[in-house]
């Protein structure tokens, strides 16, 4: 058996990767994670203004505004640039209106922004850009001089520049957990779940609904070209249905080894180049939460979790790669198959939007209910221990409760397999399913 298995489970395997779609779309893959790792330095390299300053020249004459329009527009632009970088830059200038107007042709990235007072309405402002401006930086720049025109009124009702300054200053906020269970960077962990969980776990959430596809068509493919018949003959229905589950996992480690090796690619090039920190890309607030979450311990947790994490979603492979074989003994074409797979699907949809809105429910408990459910605790339940709504050992029991998922999945499985796989008719496919299992 151990040999006609090993030869089954290479058969298998040589058919998904020794093809010319696995290469090209590896080939794709990799340079398309490189790509989105290294997107600044692709934008620079093709002659986008990624990190580069706008220069902001300003006609006052106000003689007041341009300190004031300076500070709130480096407060209001902070996240989005390096420490230390400015996204506008603001020049005074004594040139006049139309050598200015010169300038600003002569470059995109040069705008011009005449103040004037106005009786009615403090200001008058005009901004003059040599093509169409980006809503952001369009956003920043009125956001700024609707504040300026603020501070300027207020500074015509007497009020000094030094209490403006602290009016628009940025609050410090310092925060105390009386929970002794709660710590402050595990609230920090709980806003950026929202905007990173999902993309690390959606490698793992498509990589789960492939090795469905994957495994129905191969099995429906055999039977519709009566293949079957023949494997039957010369192997037992056991040895054939575990030949599909370890080549289908073994296909998807690969495959998943491939992406980290590919993410690792792109990082080593981005280091090659001389680029910055990835995480100066994500926005000044989310990379101070980073450095106080590394610098608070979190990584030490990872040591853990990672691995638990990585166990638990390799039982979920085995356990969906058992469930898409036994679906699809019973079916007799891939319309069938792609039918009884919906419940799947959904399964999935569940479990990735559930990870997702993890620390919108505080510790609910049916939301840690949810996460020792099989299929779906593979994604919920990392979400929910670096939230740290569960423990170890909550996480400890779903892969428990999803080893006896699979037990089951097997010893019943196996039973509608061995009647499946030979099975033609197109009828009456769940009534097949209980007769199996009954008899």
């Amino acid at each position: 058996m151990k040999s006609k298995l090993n030869y089954l489970i290479g058969i298998s395997l040589n058919r998904k990767i020794k093809t010319k779609w696995f290469m090209i779309a590896n080939i794709i893959l990799a340079i398309v994670i490189a790509g989105i790792i290294n997107i600044d330095s692709i934008i620079t390299f093709f002659g986008g203004d990624f990190n580069d300053t706008r220069n902001l020249y300003v006609i006052d004459e106000t003689n007041m505004a341009i300190p004031l329009l300076e500070e709130h527009l480096k407060a209001n632009s902070s996240s989005l640039v390096e420490e230390g970088k400015e996204y506008f830059h603001v020049v005074k200038s004594e040139e006049s209106f139309e050598e200015l107007k010169k300038k600003v042709e002569e470059d995109d990235k040069n705008i011009l922004v005449v103040i004037k007072e106005n009786p009615e309405t403090v200001l008058e402002v005009s901004v003059v850009s040599n093509s169409f401006m980006d809503s952001i930086d369009f956003q920043i720049l009125s956001t700024a001089l609707n504040n300026t025109k603020v501070s300027i009124a207020m500074a015509n009702s007497n009020i000094p520049i030094e209490e403006i300054n602290k009016i628009y200053s940025a609050l410090d906020i310092k925060r105390e957990i009386l929970d002794e269970n709660k710590k402050s960077e595990d609230e920090g962990m709980s806003m950026i779940m929202t905007t990173v969980f999902p993309v690390v776990i959606l490698p793992f959430f498509m990589l789960s609904l492939f090795l469905v596809q994957m495994i129905g068509a191969e099995v429906n493919d055999e039977k519709t070209t009566r293949g079957m018949e023949i494997i039957i003959s010369n192997v037992s229905p056991k040895t054939h249905f575990f030949a599909k589950v370890i080549a289908g996992n073994l296909f998807v480690l690969i495959q998943g080894s491939l992406l980290v090796v590919f993410a690792a690619f792109g990082f080593l090039i981005r280091h090659l180049i001389g680029g910055s920190s990835i995480t100066n890309g994500l926005g000044g607030e989310v990379s101070n939460v980073l450095s106080q979450l590394l610098s608070s311990g979190f990584g030490e947790k990872l040591i853990y979790i990672i691995p638990i994490t990585l166990l638990l979603m390799v039982l979920t492979f085995i356990a969906y790669s058992l469930l898409a074989g036994i679906l699809a003994s019973m079916t007799t074409n891939i319309e069938d198959f792609q039918q009884v797979q919906t419940p799947i699907m959904i399964i999935s949809l569940v479990g990735y939007y559930l990870a997702m809105m993890a620390g919108m429910f505080k510790g609910a408990l049916f939301i840690k209910i949810l996460s020792f459910v099989p299929f779906i605790s593979a994604i919920l339940s990392p979400s929910l221990l670096v939230l740290g709504q569960i423990g170890i050992i909550e996480i400890l029991i779903s892969c428990l409760i999803m080893v006896g998922a699979i037990y089951l999945l097997i010893k019943y499985g196996l039973r509608i397999y061995k009647v499946g796989i030979l099975n033609y008719s197109a009828k009456g496919l769940w009534k097949k399913m209980l007769k199996a299992l009954k008899n």
